[in-house]
């Protein structure tokens, strides 16, 4: 019996040893996980978001089956919400809604053992028309306000699409050099912005733009962002919540 049983624990030894190796073990996801191999779930618990949100779920090993670890996420209101993944590093996977999140609503990320919850709040949905240069915002399917606004110029348009809000700031220095365009240059600028929230991580914002007052309603004069007056673009900061949607279209 005590040969068998040596047997047995060499051969676990072994089978460990191929599997994990001299290195960093991975997260193989062979079952659920334990809450201590997922280090950060996103939007955290007790948060309130915008209705476009995505969930980002960090894992604590490189994840080796991604489609077992797809599987082992649920999301949900009342019942499961629809969604896509996408892998933006081998440790962080990202759950984009299809639609909208449900306005005012509990929603709860279990990933495996894990679990959270977070609310979103009512709804506050902006339409950005390039081509009517409007910038108008809905909270719960009813228009609040429409507001005179200018877009990205010929060459520098505005990226189409929906894109939920980022990040927000009450100040931010916009400096051209970070899109790619030298102070030296006709299109160079270093400005002190406010009222701004990001939309794309490669520099598109909404915010507030008193240079361009005269063309917001008429024209599209920006590098890309979508500019309003300052009464206007302070008003939008104070309502809109990170991650509600801002649909760009022409």
């Amino acid at each position: 019996m005590r040969s068998v049983l040596r047997h047995v624990f060499l051969t676990i030894v072994v089978v460990a040893l191929v599997a994990f190796g001299s290195g960093a073990a991975a997260a193989t996801l062979i079952g659920p996980p334990s809450a201590d191999r997922i280090t950060a779930i996103t939007p955290s618990a007790g948060q309130e978001v915008g209705i476009a949100h995505p969930v980002t779920i960090q894992f604590a090993a490189p994840v080796t089956d991604r489609a077992r670890a797809e599987r082992l996420v649920t999301i949900g209101s009342t019942d499961p919400l629809d969604g896509t993944f996408a892998w933006t590093t081998d440790r962080e996977l990202t759950w984009t809604p299809t639609g909208f999140l449900p306005a005012r609503s509990d929603i709860t990320v279990r990933v495996g053992n894990a679990r959270t919850e977070f609310r979103t709040n009512e709804g506050v949905y902006a339409e950005a028309d390039m081509s009517a240069y409007t910038f108008t915002v809905s909270i719960g399917d009813q228009v609040v306000r429409s507001m005179p606004a200018s877009m990205g110029k010929p060459g520098f348009e505005t990226p189409t699409g929906t894109f939920p809000v980022l990040e927000k700031f009450r100040s931010v220095v916009f400096d051209s050099r970070t899109i790619g365009i030298p102070l030296s240059s006709p299109e160079g600028y270093l400005i002190n912005g406010e009222y701004a929230e990001r939309l794309t991580w490669g520099g598109v914002f909404v915010h507030s733009a008193p240079w361009s007052v005269d063309s917001q309603g008429y024209a599209n004069v920006s590098h890309g962002c979508i500019n309003l007056a300052p009464d206007d673009a302070a008003w939008y900061y104070q309502t809109v919540g990170i991650g509600d949607p801002v649909n760009v279209h022409w």
